[in-house]
């Protein structure tokens, strides 16, 4: 307490109110607004001269599938084209196992530097629902280039099964639950999961039985092991073709030009949609220059010829999006698939 007579202290008022000091703050302030301008801008030239340096020694690209899938061979015509375009190796290097998880993983926790890319498939859009524990986040730790392309998959059912439609195949599920078996290539995987996404739509019963690839699975139905399966277009058109199965539905928004007569099941299930998906991603963290450079190559890329005959014998469709479309269907995908997984409580350790 101050005793009677005393002085006062000084107190310095707040700079705010002092004009000297507002002055000097202010200079300050436009010193330090200046530097970080400076900064800012020489860090963005350095990572526009990393780019278009870009690259300068080898490129692995991860596939999470064995040797000669259609992520495989997507990935090698990827391959060629990049090494044309900037003359360094793009090694395809393959990683498979545990649904696409492994070679994910891989790429998630790679530095973000463009010398690690991963061909994904709609695989990845499952994972996080799928799995109790997994290492990495699909969503935070990878960074979308641009969608390649998509393929759906069609419904094929055995000649035995006396249904000449969908409508007349739910019919006959709700008349015997449980009684039909549909096959896949693993519980998991996307024809199982276009096996569930039907079965809730149609609020009808069929057994699951899960084979180890789709080949097994459609050579069960062949031989009338099972009575229906999901599955890509290079596996379903010659048997249907043969007479030995019969297409029912395809899983794609629109008619497959492959087989045009074939109805959809968007036509009877609004909102239906199950097509495998390849798409280039990497490593969070990626320069975005660098992600430009590569997705304007991927694009460029899906328009040769090369490609557009593949993806033509393959039943896909080419689409050539940019890093922003496909982190939106990214995202779509996985809100989707989550709510079928959840629905279905699927569930892989």
């Amino acid at each position: 307490m101050l005793q009677f007579g005393e002085k006062r202290p000084k107190f310095r008022l707040f700079p705010l109110f002092n004009p000297t000091l507002a002055g000097e703050t202010s200079l300050a302030m436009r010193l330090h607004t200046h530097c970080a301008a400076v900064a800012l801008l020489t860090f963005s030239a350095a990572f526009g001269a990393l780019a278009q340096n870009y690259p300068v020694k080898p490129v692995r690209i991860v596939v999470p599938t064995a040797a000669g899938g259609g992520s495989d061979i997507q990935a090698r015509l990827v391959a060629k084209a990049f090494h044309e375009t900037f003359g360094q190796p793009f090694i395809v290097e393959n990683r498979p196992g545990a649904s696409g998880t492994i070679g994910a993983e891989l790429v998630a926790k790679a530095p973000p530097d463009g010398y690690t890319i991963f061909v994904a498939t709609a695989l990845l859009s499952t994972n996080g629902a799928l799995y109790k524990k997994l290492a990495f986040d699909p969503l935070k730790d990878l960074a979308p280039v641009g969608l390649i392309s998509f393929a759906p998959q069609f419904l094929i059912a055995h000649p035995s099964v006396p249904a000449r439609s969908v409508k007349e195949l739910v019919a006959l599920a709700r008349k015997h639950p449980g009684k039909i078996n549909a096959g896949s290539s693993g519980t998991g995987s996307a024809n199982h999961l276009a096996l569930e996404m039907f079965k809730q739509s149609a609020g009808i019963d069929v057994t699951h039985i899960p084979y180890k690839s789709g080949a097994p699975a459609v050579a069960a139905l062949m031989g009338g092991e099972v009575d229906l399966t999901f599955t890509g277009a290079v596996t379903a058109l010659p048997p249907i073709r043969a007479g030995r199965v019969k297409a029912l539905a395809v899983t794609s928004r629109k008619p497959s030009s492959l087989m045009p007569e074939v109805p959809t099941m968007d036509s009877l299930y609004p909102g239906f949609e199950s097509a495998n998906w390849y798409a280039l991603f990497v490593p969070a963290g990626t320069p975005a220059a660098i992600v430009n450079r590569l997705n304007a190559e991927m694009v460029k890329t899906i328009k040769s010829r090369e490609v557009l005959d593949f993806m033509a014998r393959e039943g896909a469709e080419p689409v050539g999006s940019s890093p922003q479309e496909l982190g939106a269907h990214f995202r779509r995908e996985v809100e989707r698939y989550g709510e079928v997984i959840r629905r279905g409580k699927i569930q892989l350790e």
